[in-house]
């Protein structure tokens, strides 16, 4: 191994990102069971991460499990839950009104936090498959007259089998439209509280830990941000090209999980 690498001998806490990473669409990638189950078996920390507050935690778990990965919702982080625990270090007993699927409402009820229709102290605004114009208008209303506007993460478009649809960087897009202001806090993937929250979460030390992800403007990006190391997969968005182009410069490229556990292995 490379002098310059040497770094990875240190790493005990692993965060994961998902779709692109671990698997693509219903399909995991060559190798990520095997890389999970080493690190498993090496007593290393894993948090998988993801951007889409539209679902909990438990989805992923379902998910992973029927791939044949096997973790529990404390491996799992989403935005909705990195937005919960943000909030409560603004104030233990927010008061919100949430742009939210059912999902994300139960995410915020189970982490104790108030929600409403009437004189909120934040106006949260997720991935919200269920929106509806009263819910927009209700929205814009709050922040023109002064509510705090926090947003889940900046994703513009999700991706989906059916196309790219609408995400909530699409409603923050038509929220500004209407009252020219912009989030005061957006906490998802690039922006460094997320990966904040998720060290606090698994009570990791930032010299000891490593984001994996196949995005360079959200996982390598994020990372970057929060002062830890970063590994970029090419098994999702990025080509070796883009890098070309960017001034985002990962610590590590390698081709898949597959290889990086090869590379883990010849450590040992």
């Amino acid at each position: 191994m490379e002098n310059k690498y040497k770094w990875f001998l240190n790493i005990n806490y692993f965060l994961l990102d998902l779709d692109g990473t671990v698997y693509l669409g219903k399909n995991s990638l060559p190798g990520a069971q095997e890389f999970i189950d080493y690190l498993q078996s090496q007593g290393k920390k894993i948090l998988f991460l993801t951007n889409n507050s539209s679902q909990t935690a438990m989805y992923y778990v379902n998910k992973l499990k029927k791939m044949g990965i096997s973790v529990s919702d404390h491996n799992v982080f989403t935005s909705g839950e990195a937005t919960c625990m943000f909030l409560k270090t603004l104030n233990p007993k927010p008061k919100i009104y949430l742009l939210g699927t059912p999902a994300l409402e139960e995410e915020f009820k189970k982490n104790g936090i108030e929600l409403t229709e009437d004189d909120p102290e934040y106006v949260v605004v997720g991935f919200d498959m269920t929106l509806t114009y009263e819910k927009l208008k209700k929205a814009c209303i709050f922040i023109r007259n002064g509510k705090k506007f926090i947003a889940t993460h900046p994703d513009i478009n999700c991706p989906t089998e059916e196309g790219l649809i609408p995400d909530a960087g699409s409603i923050i897009a038509a929220i500004r439209a209407s009252t020219g202001l912009d989030p005061e806090y957006i906490i998802g993937k690039p922006c460094k509280e997320f990966i904040e929250e998720a060290l606090r979460k698994i009570q990791a030390k930032k010299e000891q830990t490593v984001i994996i992800g196949d995005r360079l403007y959200t996982d390598i990006k994020s990372g970057l941000n929060a002062g830890i190391k970063t590994i970029l997969v090419l098994t999702g968005e990025t080509r070796l090209t883009d890098l070309e182009k960017t001034n985002i410069k990962p610590h590590l490229i390698i081709q898949s999980l597959k290889d990086l556990l090869h590379m883990l292995k010849s450590l040992h």
